[in-house]
Parts: C-alpha cells; structure tokens; sequence
C-alpha cells in the first residue's frame, strides 16, 4: 500500500513536470512571438513615420541640397551657412511682430481691432518662405521672397497673400 501510494505520488510529481514544463516551454515560444511580431510592426510604423517626415520635409531648406548650394560662394568669408541662416530669416520676420500696425510682410491691412502677426515660419528655399498668420479670428498664409544682401542683411517681399474665410 505504501509502495502503491510512492508510486502514485512519483506518477503525479512526473505527470505535473511534464505538463509545467510544456506550459512553460509554450508560453516562451509564444512570447518570442509575439514579441517578433510587435516589432516588425513598430519598425514598420517608424519606418511608415520616417517616410512621412521625409516627404513632409522634402520643400525646404534642410533637405534641399541645390537651395543649400546657392549660398555657397566658394569663398569661405562669403559662404553662408545655411544650418545658421534659418533661425536668423524667421527670427527677423517675426521680429516685424512687434509693429504696432502689425506684420507688414503678412500683405494684408488690419482688418479689425487686431493686427495681423506671423505664427509659423517654413523656408522653402534659398528665395521662398511660406508663413502662417492670423489677428486671433482670421487665418491666412503668405508666400513671400527673401534676399540676403551683401552686408548680410535680409529683405523680405510679399509674392503672394490669402485670408481664409471664417
């Protein structure tokens, strides 16, 4: 009876092995997985994000390499870098902000009690700017031209304006 009752126990201690370790060994399977398939999927989400970003940047100076090339003189004292002229270029439109008649390179008059100031600043290229404004109520975009002069000054033209209806 003793013996029966070892026997038992041993039968049930190898049966309960046996069955850990195929729970055990099939759980680590499956998260292995699971694993592998979250990460195909987030490559794929950032490889889809980075493509996007690419496309998303693809007007503008950064990525543009003939625009960066333009303010490339051959001289060293005349090269401009552009990694250093685009926060000078926004920073000098914004800086029209502060006009109390508002920014004039918006190209549209107040209209109401608000001036119109620049929000958003993207450069193109080595000669275009895209900018976002608004007064608080009207939304608009201006295209706009700008010139480094030999001082390295910067002017600004308005090429082309619009207002968005309310």
């Amino acid at each position: 009876m003793k013996k029966s009752l070892m026997l038992y126990a041993l039968i049930l201690a190898l049966l309960f092995n046996v069955y850990t370790y195929m729970f055990l060994s099939k759980e680590v399977t499956f998260e292995q997985d699971r694993y592998s398939r979250v990460t195909t999927k987030l490559k794929d989400s950032l490889k889809s994000v980075t493509n996007k970003l690419a496309d998303a940047n693809y007007f503008s100076l950064e990525k543009n390499e003939n625009a960066q090339n333009y303010f490339d003189s051959g001289s060293a004292e005349k090269t401009i870098q552009y990694e250093k002229l685009i926060p000078v270029v926004t920073e000098k439109l914004l800086d029209f902000n502060s006009n109390p008649k508002g920014n004039p390179y918006v190209g549209q008059d107040q209209i109401g009690a608000n001036k119109f100031i620049i929000n958003k600043v993207r450069i193109l290229n080595h000669r275009w700017i895209i900018a976002d404004f608004s007064d608080g109520e009207i939304w608009g975009e201006v295209l706009l031209k700008y010139f480094v002069n030999d001082d390295e000054s910067i002017a600004f033209e308005v090429n082309q304006s619009l207002l968005y209806q309310k």
